[in-house]
């Protein structure tokens, strides 16, 4: 019997984890720019909250090329989109109650999937 943590699949764990983790921050970043532009914003013809996504797009490039310090502070900033869906998904109607209810499990996931990432990473970095 193989041990499915040996270093045969480390690799394939942290590769994994990798797209995980960029597959749910490019989802986040679609999905707060049409949230508030198009789909439902807070005001008719979009809003400044899309702002809201330029600290996803500096996390992009790092967490695409697989940088694990990047992947650590992505962590601790899906949280803040986690909270941000939480509250609106309690707190807003229709449309908006849905998309927040998304936003919560991408940011969920890209909590993981940078977790994930950064864990394995650094358990086989060279001393």
């Amino acid at each position: 019997m193989s041990d499915p943590l040996a270093p045969s699949h480390t690799g394939m764990v942290i590769r994994h984890a990798n797209h995980l983790a960029a597959a749910s921050l490019v989802g986040l970043i679609a999905l707060g720019t049409a949230w508030e532009l198009w789909l439902a914003p807070l005001r008719q013809g979009g809003t400044w909250l899309v702002l809201k996504v330029v600290p996803l797009l500096l996390a992009l490039f790092g967490v695409l090329r697989g940088r694990r310090y990047t992947h650590q502070w992505a962590s601790l900033l899906s949280l803040l989109y986690l909270c941000e869906g939480l509250v609106r998904a309690t707190s807003d109607r229709g449309l908006s109650h849905y998309l927040a209810m998304i936003e919560v499990a991408l940011a969920t996931t890209l909590l993981l999937g940078c977790a994930l990432f950064a864990r394995w990473t650094a358990r086989h970095q060279p001393a």
